[in-house]
């Protein structure tokens, strides 16, 4: 029977799907009959009676619906609803203006009944009562929710790219995740074509309203002549047919837009809450047992005014009194009860610690001081968000690995305008940064001074000034490089990513990229990893390598290096073998478009006295280091004022040593083999180390 059961559910459920997909164009073959072909009586009172039926449904719909968008498709319902109205007025006229001279029933039970009884069969009192659902339709329900649906769409528009930027923030702050971000999106994308939707779908209504009051208009005059010339009818008894006819023929129509008018008007000015708008309105009127009191005093005293009805005004007078009283009990049971489940426990126990209070430390990390607060707080547009969710797709483009995603907190303790920069929990960089103000940078060659708050570049270390808005221009033409504060903690950033590349790659980020190297290149990435080398050994490979500010993007030529070096080597000749298979790469990373390399070199005599030690195994003389080190500091200063890249190009036995030796105070230079650069490649020594010795 299980399997039964699932096996005739399987076979319904495309029959739904179907009669679903066919109910529109079903819909519109039974507009387009009402128009064309003329109903006998009794259908078009199924038609009417399916019509408020109809309206009904469509209002409870809306007020059962906690957000507009689980009622997306009312504009479209907004529409097909007022086509079907439209065409049961042409339909009814038809038969009112054809039949109408045989009695109200001839055309139809619904539309007689609304005639006869509802007015009374006073077709003045009739008219009067159209007129009236008219204006309050047109002028009261349909014009406020119109208004109402137009101001939506603009306020949602206007939104959407605050909503967007929020959205891109909280994901890369690590708070939502792809799948969610991607939900976000849709829903704002949904929420603006939604109210765009129901600012047109609106003028339908308003159309149909008055449509209405001049199809009455014409149905009288029509039907008084038809009934006159054609009937040979008195125009009294015309008068009074046709016009009752045509009275009822609008309630009938004018009731059901009302209620969808009613029922748009409940969409667009609700509040998307966790509540439906009976329970909205019920939990926050009927709230505060105070604001019943006082109705029931105010109501009391105008019942005691002599001549109004004082039994109707005492009567509501007991009853918002006697309610408030209840709310009142309630409130003060619900106080006590809480009072006592949650009553002081001074002898309570703690709780023993558990797994949940272990709180790992964030990989990478920024507090920031309260007045910074609007530079990240994606509620008010913060671009530091933006710029840094830019840092780390620059970083991963041209190091090669996506960097941790930055967590950032506010931190009260710190000055206002100070940001810390942590990695792995501890600190790695600070700054300040002035939200409103920009920091002339000096770069060397300034023709003037500005005024403000004497500082450094936190990146770099450069002389700087934090400045007004008004002085950017001037600083401008002074020389000085100025940026904004969002840019500054953002360069900042970026400076420091480089800087602790190395610590930055996990085993987790070892592994994305075999993965996604082991996409297109699988044999490669089997044959090497853990065959040949182990995750580790490549893990430490790769961190040397960007310790030495080289990028690790060019993966397959790396690995391609290991397969032929094979896993005996030791890490050191893995590392020379893999930088000189990188060389093109590197020699471009510092040399992008000189044909000829001004670099660094070595006196003769100092690369010999360096060879002999490295060969012998022996460490440098402290006398020996200071000096190579000193020089090694006045070269590169000279080499950069000439503005030629910090680049010592060495043998190959005296590259790793020698980066080793000046990483500790130079860690800017970069020291090359001269097997790394390609032999199409002129190379100049523009500066000599030890050449003063």
């Amino acid at each position: 029977m299980n399997g039964l059961g699932r096996y005739t559910s399987a076979v319904r459920w495309p029959e739904r799907e179907q009669m679903q997909v066919l109910a529109g164009p079903l819909l519109i073959l039974l507009v387009m009959a009402m128009l064309i072909l003329p109903l006998p009586p009794f259908v078009l009172d199924l038609f009417f009676t399916f019509n408020i039926a109809l309206a009904v449904m469509v209002l409870l719909v809306s007020m059962f619906t906690l957000s507009a968008l689980e009622f997306a498709a009312f504009p479209a319902v907004l529409l097909f609803t007022t086509l079907l109205r439209l065409s049961l007025n042409v339909a009814s006229t038809r038969v009112v203006l054809m039949e109408g001279h045989q009695g109200g029933a001839a055309a139809g039970r619904v539309i007689e009944a609304f005639g006869q009884f509802l007015v009374g069969g006073n077709f003045a009192v009739g008219l009067v009562v159209f007129l009236i659902l008219v204006v309050i339709n047109f002028m009261v329900i349909t014009k406020g929710a119109g208004r109402i649906a137009e101001v939506g769409a603009r306020f949602m528009l206007d939104a959407m790219p605050g909503k967007q930027m929020a959205i891109d923030a909280d994901l890369n702050a690590g708070l939502i995740g792809e799948e969610e971000a991607r939900a976000r999106r849709t829903e704002v994308a949904l929420e603006a074509d939604f109210y765009g939707s129901m600012d047109g779908a609106s003028k339908f209504v308003r159309g149909d309203a008055v449509a209405g009051l001049i199809i009455m208009f014409v149905n009288i005059i029509g039907g008084l002549l038809i009934g006159i010339v054609q009937h040979d009818m008195s125009f009294a008894d015309a008068g009074k047919t046709y016009t009752l006819l045509t009275i009822g023929d609008g309630l009938v129509a004018q009731i059901p837009a009302l209620v969808i008018s009613t029922a748009a008007g409940v969409t667009v000015s609700r509040v998307n809450t966790d509540q439906d708008v009976g329970q909205q309105m019920i939990s926050q009127l009927l709230i505060n047992p105070k604001v019943l009191a006082l109705s029931a005093a105010v109501m009391g005293l105008l019942g005691m005014v002599p001549g109004m009805p004082n039994l109707v005004f005492l009567l509501f007078t007991g009853t918002l009194g006697g309610l408030a009283w209840w709310l009142s009990r309630q409130r003060d049971d619900r106080i006590a009860e809480e009072q006592i489940n949650d009553g002081p426990l001074p002898t309570a126990e703690v709780p023993e610690a558990s797994w949940d209070d272990v709180e790992l430390v964030d990989m990478l990390g920024m507090e920031v001081g309260h007045r910074l607060i609007p530079l990240v707080d994606h509620r008010q547009q913060g671009e530091l968000l933006g710029r840094i969710k830019s840092v780390r797709k620059k970083f991963a483009q041209e190091i090669g690995f996506l960097p941790p995603v930055v967590h950032i907190r506010d931190n009260l303790e710190l000055e206002a305008n100070r940001y810390v920069i942590t990695l792995k929990g501890a600190e790695v960089g600070r700054g300040e940064a002035f939200p409103g103000q920009w920091l002339a940078i000096d770069p060397g060659q300034l023709t003037g001074e500005v005024a403000g708050t004497v500082t450094r570049d936190p990146a770099f270390g450069l002389p700087a000034v934090w400045i007004e808005a008004g002085q950017r221009e001037l600083a401008q033409v002074y020389g000085y490089t100025v940026v904004d504060a969002s840019t500054v903690v953002a360069t900042h950033l970026n400076h420091l990513l480089l800087q602790h590349a190395a610590e930055m790659l996990g085993r987790q980020e070892v592994q994305h990229l075999l993965d996604k190297l082991g996409s297109g290149n699988k044999a490669l990435v089997e044959d090497v990893v853990p065959k040949r080398v182990s995750m580790t050994t490549l893990q430490r490979l790769l961190q040397q390598l960007l310790q030495e500010e080289v990028s690790i993007r060019d993966l397959r030529t790396i690995l391609d290096t290991l397969a032929e070096q094979g896993g005996d080597g030791e890490p050191d000749e893995l590392l020379a073998q893999v930088r000189i298979a990188l060389g093109r790469a590197i020699t471009y990373q510092w040399f992008p478009g000189d044909e000829t390399l001004h670099v660094i070199g070595l006196d003769s005599a100092l690369e010999q006295v360096l060879l002999q030690g490295v060969a012998s195994g022996d460490a440098l003389e402290p006398g020996l280091a200071e000096t190579l080190m000193n020089e090694a500091q006045a070269t590169l200063e000279a080499q950069e004022q000439a503005g030629d890249p910090p680049v010592l190009v060495v043998p190959p036995s005296l590259r790793l040593p020698l980066a080793k030796f000046l990483r500790r105070r130079l860690p800017q230079m970069a020291v090359m083999s001269q097997s790394e650069i390609p032999h199409e490649r002129s190379v100049r020594m523009t500066r000599m180390i030890g050449a003063q010795a």
